[in-house]
């Protein structure tokens, strides 16, 4: 028995909008949305960028509390270099996470989830602007949640 070969649809290799200009594909987009034309509406990749929105949000709160948490053990097992900027450093996150989440509320019942995950990330730090080295960094957290929010906690 002899089978013949379907045909193949042509796939077209030219690049589309949201390729090439991402800008002037948002702006497509907006405009296809704004004016009713959803069957036209690109859904697969705004779903796509729509998630991906929603993990910056949750890697800006990563960011920010790993580099608070990094500046906190730097203050505490560095008494002798703390410095002014280090003390910004620390209120300028804060601000950061509390815009963050001010902005975000739903992120607020990840906080404790994201706090573990940017300890490393603090460590990190540490090793890289200091002397220290991961054997001399607390393995765990030291600080509660409540500590490193808090605009009045600093590390003795």
């Amino acid at each position: 028995m002899m089978y013949q070969a379907l045909p193949v649809p042509e796939m077209s290799l030219k690049p589309s909008v949201y390729e090439t200009d991402f800008y002037a594909w948002t702006q497509e987009q907006v405009k296809l949305l704004s004016e009713g034309h959803w069957h036209q509406v690109d859904l697969k990749n705004i779903i796509e960028e729509i998630e991906s929105l929603g993990k910056q949000e949750r890697q800006q709160l990563r960011h920010c509390l790993g580099v608070l948490l990094g500046h906190l053990l730097k203050w505490q097992l560095q008494r002798t270099h703390r410095s002014k900027s280090w003390l910004a450093t620390i209120r300028e996150q804060r601000r950061r996470l509390t815009i963050v989440l001010e902005e975000n509320p739903s992120l607020r019942p990840y906080l404790s989830e994201a706090n573990a995950i940017s300890y490393a990330l603090g460590t990190d730090l540490v090793v890289q602007e200091t002397p220290l080295d991961y054997n001399d960094l607390p393995e765990v957290c030291p600080y509660t949640l409540e500590q490193v929010i808090s605009d009045e906690f600093l590390p003795e």
